[in-house]
């Protein structure tokens, strides 16, 4: 494997638990323990509130992380075209023939 790859993974893995971490603190931020509050139904409109706040909060972050993840998908093929169509043209330049070459040859007048 090469070093440059082990490196992707690496950011990759550090990405991912990154959003996992932040993730874990939304959801456990939106548990239900309205042992805190003294007035019980004041308790049960926060509790409510800040489930629904917290789950568009992660929704919302999952979203940007696929548009991300898109976004670099989309990218990374882009560039490996780009990168094809250049060794191609180096490929069909180093097959061409070149006449001045062979006149300074002698090969042909």
């Amino acid at each position: 494997m090469s070093p440059i790859l082990r490196t992707r993974e690496m950011s990759l893995c550090s990405l991912i638990l990154f959003f996992a971490s932040i993730s874990l603190q939304f959801i456990s931020g939106t548990s239900d323990d309205p042992s805190s509050s003294k007035n019980g139904s004041k308790a049960n409109a926060h509790t409510s509130s800040g489930s629904n706040s917290g789950r568009k909060i992660v929704i919302i972050l999952l979203l940007i992380f696929m548009a991300v993840g898109l976004f670099s998908f989309f990218l990374f093929k882009f560039w490996q075209k780009k990168k094809r169509e250049e060794q191609y043209a180096r490929l069909l330049k180093l097959f061409e023939e070149d006449d001045e070459l062979e006149v300074e040859l002698g090969l042909r007048d």
